[in-house]
């Protein structure tokens, strides 16, 4: 299930990209998710954990992955609250897709595009979100 909440305060990491470059591991690179999303968000093929090919920047390790990946990378991977506007509206079905997987809270200081129903709990608000146009209600009430 997905949870959003709209107040930094319920952050624990609000640089995650930083975060990323000093925590992850490399067995993370052999997740098919993770290989996917990667492909998609940063249009990169991962060759190896060491090694990325982005038809952009060529060969490029997993530290100059965007930002919006490795943050999704982080949602999937770890048990902690990130920063989603750190994510490109290009995430937001990743961040659906990791939620269905496992309990995922988010925070987000803009409106996100999810373009899309999903149903999502407010934490600030306690109201479940069952549609995109309930979504956006609830983040005019909160930012």
């Amino acid at each position: 299930m997905l949870r959003m909440t709209f107040d930094k305060k319920n952050l624990t990491v609000f640089n995650s990209d930083t975060y990323f470059d000093l925590n992850y591991d490399e067995k993370w690179f052999s997740d098919p998710f993770v290989i996917n999303m990667i492909e998609d968000v940063d249009d990169s093929i991962v060759r190896s954990p060491f090694c990325i090919e982005s038809k952009v920047l060529g060969q490029i390790p997993p530290s100059d992955l965007s930002g919006g990946v490795k943050t999704l990378i982080l949602m999937l991977k770890e048990d902690m609250v990130f920063w989603a506007t750190a994510c490109g509206d290009n995430c937001a079905k990743w961040i659906l897709k990791i939620a269905e997987k496992k309990e995922l809270t988010i925070c987000l200081s803009h409106i996100m595009e999810f373009r899309c129903d999903f149903e999502a709990l407010n934490i600030d608000t306690g109201i479940l979100i069952r549609s995109e146009d309930d979504y956006r209600k609830e983040c005019f009430k909160c930012l």
